[in-house]
């Protein structure tokens, strides 16, 4: 069931955030944005509302099973570690359980989520790859109004992107980045589950063996800016790496993209998109855990 309850957490979580999430990306790789407001001015002048929901499609399809595999990960990796420690499942588990059970499913995700996010972001970053009409002539007899400018994108959507990766980079292209991300969500989830089981004891009422839903609101929106807190420096990493591909190569690896990074820019590229990771992560991960924690009631409540 926490397969279940996971992936309906992971759609409502994705449809909440995705807008801040291209925002973030655009800030992380075009160092031409110098702050929020200005990406989200520029990209709204130039693409409209549109623009915020850049490579959706995919994030929608496959977030119902990233997100199931995360929480079912981290719900029987922790059930193993009790039965192995305590000889029951059941058994309550120590911080030091929590925080292993979580790095595994942080971990785990990574196969699943690496094609998906290079898709993401060189979608998310195309704002410039036009070229013009091969259906106009190169030269414009006089007296004729200009020829057009057809805008046409590299990347048609989500699946061209991953098919024209794969064709022109093979494999390697669909995991670029992949080592970045490993680190990020390794410890990111890790903090993510351990953050939210302390908060829910903290806001426990006593007398009752689990928060009531301002409390799993509160717990899941905590959880999450904590988590992106410590994620952004790889997350910054990881969007460089992926978008790297659309041209001219910069980096020949994550070493060499942190070095880079902080010799161009300074050590403040690191934390790029943090103001916007957080405001994002507590909306979006109220809404996760609020799902996810309904869904298990729900379920528990019919087959009791």
């Amino acid at each position: 069931m926490d397969f279940v309850a996971g992936a309906i957490g992971g759609i409502c979580g994705v449809a909440v955030g995705y807008p801040l999430d291209t925002v973030k990306v655009r800030i992380q790789t075009e160092p031409k944005y110098t702050g929020v407001w200005h990406c989200i001015r520029d990209t709204y002048r130039r693409e409209r509302v549109w623009g915020f929901y850049r490579g959706l499609s995919l994030p929608v399809c496959t977030v119902s099973l990233v997100s199931s595999v995360s929480f079912g990960t981290y719900r029987h990796c922790l059930a193993h570690i009790c039965r192995f420690r305590y000889g029951s499942a059941d058994a309550k588990p120590a911080k030091a359980d929590i925080t292993l059970s979580g790095c595994a499913s942080g971990l785990v995700r990574v196969f699943l989520t690496s094609p998906t996010e290079v898709a993401k972001v060189r979608l998310q970053t195309q704002t410039q790859q036009r070229r013009p009409s091969a259906s106009w002539p190169a030269a414009v007899p006089p007296g004729c109004p200009a020829a057009p400018v057809c805008a046409v994108p590299k990347y048609r959507g989500p699946l061209h992107c991953l098919a024209t990766v794969a064709r022109e980079e093979g494999l390697r292209g669909l995991y670029q980045g992949s080592s970045a991300l490993l680190l990020r969500d390794g410890y990111s989830f890790a903090t993510y589950f351990l953050s939210y089981a302390i908060l829910c004891e903290w806001l426990t009422p006593a007398g009752l063996s689990q928060p009531d839903v301002p409390g799993v609101l509160m717990a899941g929106g905590c959880a999450g800016v904590l988590a992106w807190a410590v994620a952004t420096p790889m997350d910054v990493i990881k969007s460089r790496l992926q978008a790297d591909g659309q041209g001219r190569r910069c980096y020949r690896g994550l070493l060499h993209c942190v070095v880079t990074s902080v010799r161009e820019e300074g050590p403040s590229v690191l934390f790029k998109g943090l103001a916007v990771n957080c405001c994002r992560a507590f909306p979006v991960n109220m809404v996760v855990f609020v799902t996810y924690e309904a869904a298990l009631r729900f379920a528990r409540g019919l087959l009791t």
